[in-house]
């Protein structure tokens, strides 16, 4: 494997993780402040996904299908939350558990209803579609892009959280949800802002990784597992340990599977490694978790219970 070829798996691996980001940041802070699990949040994803790709197709603007899949989204989960879902709030983790899966299936078989089981498929934005030299090699623009795009939320994410009096509360309802309930901030209006903005944030993910890959029912499973193994290594409620517990995961992953089964054939037979590579690679970022949690069972970065 030549260096140049390493280092482009390794901006994949970050722009996977940013990717990760964009849907942790929103289902941490909904675990950590409301103690609510959604199952149902990577078919937030998956929906994003569906309207910048319905949007692309009619209008031909990205940038338009991109805007509708964060809005549509966070409109989506802000009615989902006072429509329902906040009454899950004051229910067991089991009955969340069971309510928002059921919700995933719910909203897999919709989308099969209304766009059919075919995936959809979004072209790079013309702009985007072109490669760009860096550090000796040609790497796609659309990818850069997605890890630009993706750092600049993470940093107006950022100011939000630790700049603004809404993130100050947002962070006192991590820390001690009973008492900013008790001087007066109204919980539930808070709850349902920061679920609406989390499913905006996955809606964005969806919208972003649609030129990337095929836009199919049942897509936002596969990263939701990720994304739950972002937020506990980096620990539950934390933006910024879901920002470096996904780069983390993003570049695991992705260099896992490309390099670990290179490095394999060079010791095993290449039938072997061809077996061994790929189930290896699958547990890798597993095997990562359960070493970070032996040394810090709270994760990278935990909040802080008052």
């Amino acid at each position: 494997m030549t260096v140049s070829l390493f280092l482009m798996q390794l901006l994949n691996g970050v722009q996977f993780g940013v990717l990760l980001f964009l849907m942790a940041a929103g289902l941490t802070l909904v675990f950590g402040i409301m103690s609510f699990i959604n199952l149902a949040h990577g078919s937030l994803y998956m929906l994003g996904a569906y309207f910048a790709a319905v949007v692309f197709a009619h209008t031909g603007s990205f940038v338009l299908g991109l805007i509708v899949a964060g809005v549509g989204l966070f409109l989506v989960g802000a009615i989902a939350d006072r429509c329902g879902l906040s009454e899950l709030h004051k229910r067991s983790h089991l009955d969340q558990v069971l309510a928002t899966f059921g919700i995933v299936m719910f909203c897999n078989e919709l989308v099969r209803m209304i766009w059919g089981p075919s995936p959809l498929f979004m072209d790079v934005p013309g702009a985007l579609s072109d490669a760009i030299p860096l550090l000796g090699m040609n790497y796609p623009a659309y990818r850069m892009a997605i890890i630009i795009a993706g750092i600049v939320v993470a940093l107006l994410l950022y100011l939000l959280i630790e700049r603004t009096r809404l993130g100050m509360l947002i962070r006192a309802g991590a820390s001690n949800r009973v008492m900013v309930s008790a001087l007066g901030v109204n919980i539930g209006w808070l709850n349902t802002f920061v679920f609406a903005l989390g499913a905006g944030l996955a809606g964005i993910a969806g919208a972003m990784v649609g030129p990337i890959l095929s836009i199919q029912p049942g897509m936002g499973e596969p990263v939701l597992i990720l994304t739950l193994v972002v937020i506990v290594i980096g620990g539950i409620g934390s933006v910024r340990g879901a920002f470096l517990g996904a780069l983390v995961v993003g570049v695991v992953d992705t260099l896992g599977r490309t390099v670990l089964p290179f490095w394999l054939r060079q010791i095993f037979d290449p039938t072997v490694a061809a077996t061994m590579g790929p189930a290896f690679a699958s547990i890798l970022v597993y095997v990562l978790m359960a070493v970070i949690l032996a040394f810090k069972p709270d994760g990278l970065f935990p909040v802080r219970k008052r």
